[in-house]
C-alpha cells in the first residue's frame, strides 16, 4: 500500500491504554484494506476529493494514489454518465444508501473501465466500495447483441412460421415467416391457442394435445399433415415442436417451427403420378409390341380357316342343313377372329391407317344415326358438333368405330337406360398439360353416359387388350383397347374420368390441321379386270395354297413361288407376270417390301401386291397393301385395283 498523507491513525496515535485486542483488530481491518481487490476509499462529500485510498485504485485505473488523492472523482466519469453520478448526491443526501450503480471511469491509459459502487454517507464522508465489472458490462452487451441479432434473425425468416408455446400451447410470440405462411399478424395471435392452426377434424381427434404430450415426454415431436391458415385454406405443412427447459430441467414452454411443403407435395406427387403414367405407358407398348407378333401368325391361321370355308360353300352349294349350321358356326368364329386381330392390331397402333383431312360438324347426323342404331332406343343420343369445329386428319372410319365402341360401353354401363352424349369442341392444350402430348391446338371430342361409373382401382386399366369387368359372352375387352390405339396412332391422346354413381366420360384429343376439308368425292370403283397371270409369292405352304384357289376362283392363273429368291430368278430368267402378289413377312433374306422395290426399279411394267397379317414393315411401305385374313371380295378389288393402277413408276422410294 502507498504512503500517503492521510492514512489510518498510525498506533502512536492510538491511545496507548487499548488493550492488545483492539491493536489486534486494528491490524486486520488494515490487512483487509491493503489486500482488498476492490476500490475502497473515503471521500469528502464538501468537495468529491478522496481522504482515504487502498492500493486497488491504482491498481485498476492507472493512476498513483497521490495524484488521485487532488483529484474530485467526478471528474474522471465518462461524460455520457456524469448527470447520473451527481444524481447520487441527492440519494446519499436522503439517508439512502447506493448499491449496484455503474458507470465509467477513465483509466489513466485513456481507456474506460466499468464500475459498480456501493456507496454510504455519514457524517460529511461517503464510505466508498468500488468493483472493476468492465468483463461482466463487456459479456452482458455481447450476449445483448447476440439476443438482438438472434431476435432480428428469427423476426427476418419468412419461409419458416418460428414462434414459442408456453407450457400451455399458448402463443408467446410470432415471426414475419409466420405471418406470411399462417396470415395471422402478431396481435392477432399472440395469447391464442396454437390449436387454431389444425383442422378441425384434428382437433376435434385431439392431435394439438398429442403433439404437446410428445415433445413433453420425448423432448420433440414431428410430422407432416395438413395445416390451415387464417382464411381457411389448407396447407401442407413440416412442423416440428421442442420442448425448452431451463438449467433444472423444469419445462419453460415449446419452441415452433412450420414450413410450407404445399409446392414440395405436389411436386411429388406429380412425380409420382408421371412415374405411373410412365410405367402404364411402357405396359402398354410392351403388349403392343407382343400383339403385333401374335397378330401376324393369328392373321395366316384366320386366313386358312376363312378361305377353305369360302371355297367350300362355293364347292358344296346350298345343301343339307346340319352342314350349312356348322360352316355358319365356322365362318361366325373367323370373322370375330378376325375383328379380334383387328382391335388388337388398333390398340398396339399397327394398323395401317387411311387419314383425311375431316370437319367433323358434317358428319354429326351419320354419328347420330350410328349411335341410335348400336345402344337402342332405351339410351337417349345427343350429338353436338358446332361448325367452329377445327378440321382434323383421321382414318374416319376408324374413328367412327372407336367412338361406337365407347357408346356401347356406355350402353352396358347403364341396363335401366340413360343418356350418352357426344360433345365436340377446340382445346388449345399447354406443354405437359395432358399425358405425352405436346402444346398446340386440338379437336376434343367427348363421349359422356350417365351410367354407374368406373372403380377408381379399375380406373388405370381399363385401356389394356382384353380386361373387362363384363361377363364372358358379354365382351371382348378389347374395344377401349381400339380407342386407344387409334387415337395415339392418330396422333392424339385419350382421357377418361369417372365417379361412381354418376358416369364416365371419355375424351379424344385429336390434332387440329390447317387444311380445307373440302368436298369429300365419290371414287367408282375400277372396273373387273380380265384373267391374269398371277405370281404368289408365299412361305406359308397352307396360306399358298388357300391363296391359289382363291385366285383359280377368280378366273386368274397362278404359280407359287415360297421366298423371293425364288421369284427373282423367274423374273430374271425372263419371265414377266402381270402382277405379283406377295406376302410381306418371309423366311430367309429378303422380304416382300424389299422385293417391291427392287421389282419396281427393274421391271416397273409388273405391278406388285402386297399381303401381310402384320408386319412392322407395311407401314414402311408405298405399295398397296392386301390385309389377312381376305376372302374372294377383298382380293378381287384389291386385285382390279392393282392390275388398272398402270406401270408404276421406278423413281419412287
Amino acid at each position: 500500500m502507498s504512503v500517503v498523507e492521510h492514512r489510518p491513525p498510525d498506533r502512536d496515535l492510538v491511545d496507548r491504554s487499548v488493550g492488545d485486542a483492539e491493536l489486534m483488530r486494528e491490524r486486520q481491518l488494515r490487512r483487509f484494506w491493503d489486500t482488498s481487490v476492490d476500490l475502497l476509499a473515503i471521500v469528502a462529500n464538501s468537495d468529491g476529493k478522496p481522504r482515504l485510498l487502498n492500493d486497488a485504485w491504482e491498481a485498476t485505473l492507472g493512476y498513483p494514489a497521490s495524484l488521485l488523492m487532488h483529484t474530485r472523482l467526478v471528474e474522471l466519469v465518462h461524460p455520457e454518465d456524469v448527470e447520473r453520478t451527481t444524481a447520487l448526491a441527492a440519494e446519499l443526501g436522503s439517508g439512502r444508501r447506493v448499491v449496484g450503480f455503474e458507470n465509467r471511469v477513465r483509466h489513466a491509459d485513456g481507456s474506460w473501465v466499468w464500475l459498480s459502487w456501493n456507496v454510504a454517507r455519514e457524517d460529511g464522508l461517503d464510505h466508498v466500495i468500488a468493483r472493476d465489472v468492465s468483463a461482466e458490462v463487456a459479456a452482458k452487451a455481447a450476449l445483448a447483441a447476440s439476443e438482438r441479432q438472434f431476435r432480428l434473425l428469427v423476426a427476418g425468416v419468412v419461409d419458416y412460421a418460428l414462434f414459442m408455446l408456453n407450457p400451455q400451447g399458448i402463443v408467446a410470440n410470432w415471426n414475419a415467416g409466420a405471418e406470411r405462411i399462417k396470415g395471422y399478424r402478431a396481435d392477432e395471435v399472440l395469447g391464442r391457442h396454437f390449436s387454431i392452426f389444425y383442422t378441425e377434424a384434428d382437433r376435434a381427434a385431439g392431435v394439438p394435445h398429442r403433439a404437446l404430450e410428445t415433445a413433453r415426454e420425448h423432448g420433440r415431436y414431428e410430422a407432416e399433415s395438413w395445416r390451415v391458415r387464417k382464411n381457411g385454406d389448407r396447407f401442407w405443412a413440416n412442423v416440428v415442436i421442442d420442448a425448452i427447459r431451463d438449467e433444472t430441467g423444469h419445462l419453460v414452454g415449446f419452441a415452433k417451427i412450420t414450413r410450407d411443403m404445399t409446392e414440395r407435395r405436389e411436386a411429388q406427387l406429380e412425380l409420382q403420378r408421371a412415374q405411373e403414367r410412365l410405367a402404364q405407358a411402357q405396359k402398354l407398348e410392351a403388349i403392343g409390341q407382343l400383339t403385333g407378333g401374335v397378330a401376324h401368325d393369328f392373321n395366316n391361321i384366320l386366313m386358312v380357316v376363312g378361305g377353305q370355308l369360302e371355297l367350300l360353300r362355293r364347292r358344296i352349294g346350298a345343301g343339307e342343313h346340319t352342314v350349312d349350321r356348322a360352316l355358319g358356326a365356322i365362318e361366325l368364329a373367323a370373322a370375330r377372329g378376325r375383328d379380334l386381330t383387328r382391335h388388337l392390331l388398333a390398340f398396339a397402333r399397327r394398323q395401317r391407317l387411311q387419314p383425311t383431312p375431316v370437319a367433323l360438324s358434317t358428319r354429326a347426323g351419320t354419328l347420330r344415326q350410328l349411335f341410335s342404331a348400336s345402344v337402342g332406343s332405351a339410351i337417349a343420343v345427343k350429338v353436338d358438333l358446332p361448325d367452329d369445329l377445327w378440321p382434323i386428319e383421321v382414318d374416319i372410319g376408324q374413328l367412327e368405330l372407336a367412338l361406337i365402341n365407347l357408346a356401347v360401353n356406355a350402353r352396358d354401363a347403364m341396363a335401366g337406360g340413360g343418356r350418352i352424349q357426344l360433345e365436340g369442341r377446340n382445346i388449345t392444350l399447354e406443354e405437359g398439360s395432358l399425358e405425352g402430348e405436346k402444346a398446340g391446338d386440338y379437336v376434343a371430342l367427348t363421349l359422356s353416359d350417365t351410367g354407374s361409373g368406373i372403380p377408381p382401382d379399375i380406373l388405370p386399366k381399363v385401356f389394356e387388350p382384353f380386361f373387362t369387368t363384363k361377363d364372358v359372352d358379354k365382351g371382348t375387352g378389347l374395344g377401349l383397347s381400339q380407342v386407344y390405339g387409334f387415337v395415339q396412332q392418330s396422333g392424339g391422346r385419350v382421357s377418361i374420368a369417372s365417379e361412381l354413381g354418376h358416369g364416365a366420360a371419355v375424351t379424344l384429343y385429336l390434332p387440329r390441321i390447317e387444311a380445307d376439308p373440302g368436298v369429300e368425292e365419290i371414287v367408282e370403283a375400277p372396273a373387273a379386270s380380265s384373267s391374269a397371270e398371277v405370281l404368289l409369292v408365299e412361305d406359308n405352304p397352307q396360306v399358298a395354297d388357300v391363296a391359289a384357289r382363291l385366285l383359280d376362283q377368280l378366273g386368274h392363273h397362278t404359280r407359287w413361288v415360297g421366298n423371293a429368291e425364288a421369284a427373282m430368278r423367274l423374273l430374271e430368267k425372263g419371265e414377266r407376270p402381270q402382277l405379283i402378289l406377295s406376302d410381306i413377312v418371309m423366311a430367309g433374306g429378303r422380304d416382300g417390301v424389299d422385293l417391291a422395290r427392287e421389282v419396281r426399279r427393274r421391271w416397273p411394267e409388273v405391278p406388285v401386291l402386297l399381303a401381310t397379317g402384320y408386319s412392322e414393315r407395311m407401314r414402311q411401305a408405298e405399295f398397296p397393301i392386301l390385309p389377312k385374313p381376305y376372302g374372294l371380295a377383298e382380293l378381287s378389288r384389291a386385285l382390279d385395283a392393282a392390275l388398272n393402277a398402270g406401270p408404276v413408276s421406278s423413281g419412287g422410294r
